[in-house]
This record gives structure tokens, sequence and C-alpha cells, in this order.
């Protein structure tokens, strides 16, 4: 970004409260004025959530008619965070998502030559805990600091999408319990405004609500592992959960992108979250009452969204892993819903996933499917998700992650995957020796993604084996750095057997777990018995 890009620019500096935030702030801001930026906004405390930054960047509008072109986002999301834990920075552009490759490429040529850098450092800190605008004389001219309230443009742009008053209606029957649990991430900073104030939820129903620099101590990762709390409130920890549990319960990773979704002893998997909330968007959320244009999810997301896309004849696209291949369709107007596997759901209201939005859109279904019903027995979470497998089949679903590989190893064990690919015969042998009741391999390659927008080309996204049932394994590396590699295995078990829905995941994949491990030579390879974490 060259220096004409930033001068009489408006910047937007926040995150998600974890530690060296505040400094990191100050440090910006007196760099934004040396740098001729003409005015900086702050949400309170310095906390915004990433999707609350890309609506700001998007919706905004200052009291002079500004309007934001681009932010940096203090987070590591979902790592922990405190003296010796993660710090993150991160850059999103005018349409309020994550800069694309060219830039962040050219962003990290410029850091392998840079001698010298200008901030102003004669300016005084800035008071981020009281909102308003603070005027200085910077080195370049006037500037402006702007500290706003970090939730009412957030809880603007939901009541712009969500209808509050059925929401309202169902979190006040008796019959309708709530837990939300923000990790002591910055969700908190809009927990008690939109699920207390707005839908007049108990303020018992919030849990781990105040951010905190180091989230508490803990992981701020909404999984089955991290949120534990939450976990054992709604029935599925280990020990007996004290009381009767609520019927809906959700989580929020740091900066509040990421969600996960519970009910009443039962967990809906990021997988089935996306393609329920497609099913059922046109019904039960007014933003999308007048169709939606397209849907779309991560290469290695389950292929639950997919049959909801043939069925309700919508355009449908699979994409590598990471949200702006689902900004650029959606910048071209092609996708209304997305999704991923590792717990993120989003929609074109912004350019980046949007945990709080995932929880409302859940709560939105739970109500139209109570609407003029909540005398009567509750539909449940769980009863969705059933009704949902009944129509569409039930996609059984688990990654196996082996971290720290050695990864000379890791890349010889994809390599041998790769060429394995070039006799589909000796696969399905291979396959058949292991066991007689997997199906057969029709399509395998490594996949390649050509963006139908901007039509870059991005290779090597993970290597994939589609079975003749529908059902899928999939291999991807990650991080192959000094620390060792990581290898994630995707399995995936399509069924549309109405007696063989409803078992145990771990029984319904068993099958194909073993044909994967046998297949790959996992063990072999890594020397590992078994994977580091299982999700």
């Amino acid at each position: 970004m060259g220096l004409s890009v930033l001068v009489g620019a408006t910047l937007v500096v926040s995150g998600d409260g974890r530690y060296y935030s505040k400094e990191a702030i100050q440090i910006i801001t007196k760099m934004s004025a040396a740098n001729g930026v003409r005015r900086v906004w702050i949400g309170q405390n310095g906390l915004l959530s990433t999707p609350a930054v890309s609506g700001v960047i998007r919706e905004r509008v200052g009291p002079d008619g500004s309007k934001a072109t681009g932010a940096f986002i203090l987070t590591a999301s979902h790592n922990p965070g405190g003296p010796n834990e993660d710090f993150g920075i991160k850059y999103n552009m005018e349409n309020g998502g994550p800069a694309p490759e060219g830039i962040t490429n050219k962003i990290y040529e410029y850091t392998t030559t840079i001698k010298e850098y200008f901030i102003a450092e004669d300016l005084p800190d800035v008071d981020i805990t009281t909102t308003g605008v603070t005027n200085f004389t910077g080195p370049e001219g006037p500037f402006d600091v702007e500290v706003f309230d970090s939730a009412s443009d957030y809880v603007k742009l939901m009541k712009s999408i969500f209808d509050f008053e059925s929401l309202r209606k169902l979190l006040s029957s008796p019959k309708f319990t709530f837990c939300y649990d923000a990790l002591h991430g910055v969700g908190g900073a809009y927990a008690k405004r939109i699920f207390v104030d707005e839908l007049g939820a108990q303020e018992s129903s919030l849990i781990n609500c105040i951010p905190k620099e180091d989230f508490g101590g803990g992981h701020p990762d909404p999984n089955l592992t991290y949120a534990k709390e939450l976990v054992a409130r709604m029935g599925l920890g280990k020990s007996e959960s004290q009381g009767e549990p609520p019927e809906f319960g959700a989580a929020a990773d740091g900066d509040a992108d990421r969600n996960m979704i519970l009910g009443k002893r039962f967990f809906v998997t990021p997988s089935d979250s996306v393609a329920i909330i497609a099913a059922n968007a046109v019904e039960a959320i007014p933003y999308f009452s007048a169709g939606l244009k397209g849907v779309a999810r991560s290469m290695p997301t389950s292929a639950a969204l997919d049959v909801v896309a043939k069925s309700l004849n919508l355009k449908f696209f699979e994409v590598p892993t990471g949200w702006k291949f689902f900004g650029n369709l959606m910048d071209a107007g092609l996708c209304s819903v997305c999704g991923e596997e590792s717990f993120g759901t989003g929609s074109d209201h912004i350019r980046e996933k949007d945990g709080i939005w995932a929880v409302l859109a859940w709560l939105s279904i739970l109500a139209y499917k109570n609407k003029d019903k909540l005398e009567d027995k509750l539909v449940t979470v769980e009863d969705i998700v059933r009704q949902h497998w009944s129509t569409y089949g039930c996609h059984y679903y688990t990654r196996y992650d082996y971290e720290n590989v050695d990864a000379g190893a890791a890349k010889e064990l994809m390599a041998y995957l790769v060429k394995l690919q070039s006799s589909l015969s000796e696969v399905n042998q291979l396959i058949k020796e292991v066991r007689t009741d997997v199906s057969n391999v029709v399509h395998a390659d490594e996949f390649e993604y050509k963006d139908s927008v901007d039509g870059s080309i991005s290779s090597h996204q993970g290597i994939r084996y589609l079975f003749e049932d529908g059902s899928r394994l999939i291999f991807r590396l990650s991080g192959t750095g000094s620390e060792g590699a990581t290898i994630r295995l995707y399995i995936e078990q399509y069924e549309k057997d109405p007696s063989k829905i409803g078992r145990l995941s771990q029984d319904a994949l068993a099958p194909l777990v073993e044909v994967a491990l046998k297949l790959s030579k996992m063990q072999e390879f890594t020397g590992r018995s078994s994977p580091t974490v299982i999700t």
C-alpha cells in the first residue's frame, strides 16, 4: 500500500482485547498520524470483534461523512493470549474482508527491505476508555481520533437482518432456555447488549462474557475440548450435568468470528450447521426472504451443504480454506451463505465469518419452527438436525490432526497419496483388502481452485478421494515449519438409509477410518499410532 493511499484515509484500529492490544493501538495511531492518515476510529476500550470491524468498514459513516478505507485488527483468532502467548495483526480492505495474498505478500516483501518508519512520538496517548472525538495536529496536518461504542453499529446491523421481535418471543418462553459462552473473548462486549438488553435473556445465561487480556487463562477456541464449562452445562461433559441443561447453547472464539452450536446433550457439527442455516434461511431470516444468491463451503467441510444446494437448485461453490475466497464470490453477488468445518459460518452481510450472526441464525430457525407452538412441546435443536438428516441424509464427519510430524515424512506421505491416485483400480483393490463394506473410489485428485471472479488459481489445496456413495477422504498438510508439520485427515461417510441415521459417529465412521489409515500408510510414514487431536 503506497503512502498516497494512506493520505487523508480513515483507518479502524481495534481487536479482541488480548494482551498488548492497548499498547499496539497507541503505536498504530501514532504511526498513522505520521503517515498522513486523516482519522483513526477505535472501538471503546480497543474492543471490536472481527465481524464488527468488517461491518464498521462497510456500513459506518463518521460524523463528518467519512468512510473507512481499511482496518488493523489486533487478534490471533482462537489462539491463547497473555504475556507468553499469541498476538497478531491482520489487515482488512475497504470491502471489509481480509487482505488478499497479493497484498499480504507485498507487506511481507516490505518487511525484508524496510530501513526506517515514521511515527509521531510526540502525539499524546489517546484515552480509549471514553467515547468521543479528539482533534490533533499531526506532522502531516489535522488528525482526528474517534473512540466509539463497540456494539452499537453491530447491533444495528443484526437488527436489519433478523426479526428481533420473534427472537424475543422465543427467549421469553418458559420452555426455552439459553446459554452463551464468550470464553472471555471480545464476544462478551456484544453478548449483554444483544441477548440480554435486546432479546430479554437472563443475565445468568451468559458465561465468561467479560473480555480478558489472557482470556481467563483459557484457550478461546469454541469446540468440545476447550469450551469445557459450556459443554458441561449443556449435558455433554464426562460427568453428569448439574440440573437440567438449557435447550440451546453457543460459544465464540477470541475475536468472535467462530461459533459452536449445541442443543441439550447434542452437538451440531459446523458442516451440518451451515447446511441447516442454508436450508431454512429464506423462511426464517428476513434478510434472505427474496432468496439465496448461492452457497459455498471450504473444500474440507462436509458435503452436507452440497446436498441442500442441489435440492434447492442453488448456485454452489467449493473453495480452498480461507475466507477471502468467499469474499470474492460475495462481492460478485454469487454467494449468500457460506461456512467451513473449523467452526466458521457467515453470510454476505459482511466479509468475515460471524459467530454471533450464526447464533442469531439458529435462534431464528428455532423461532420459526416453534412459531405459534410455544404453548406445545418445543421443537428442539436436536429435532431440527434429525429432521434435516431425514430430508437430506446424514454426513458423519470427523477430523484427525497429526501435529508436529517430521516435515520430510509428512511430505513423503502426501507425495505417496498423489502417486496412488494414478490408478483407481489399485486404490479400490487396496480398499477391498482392508474393508469389503466400503464403497469404491470414483474420483481422486489434488484440489485446485480457479477463482471464477478474479481468475487466480490456488493449487495443492489438499488430496481428495471421493467415493461412489458420496463419502470422502481428504488429506491436507499445513505448517511445514521448524516445529514440524500438521497432517489433517478429514473422514466423511454419507448415509441416506434412515435405519442407519442416528448412529454414534465413531461407529458409522470406523470402516472409513480404517481404510484411510491403511491407504495412507499413516503409521508407517509418521510413526504415529493415533492422532494428536480428534474433532
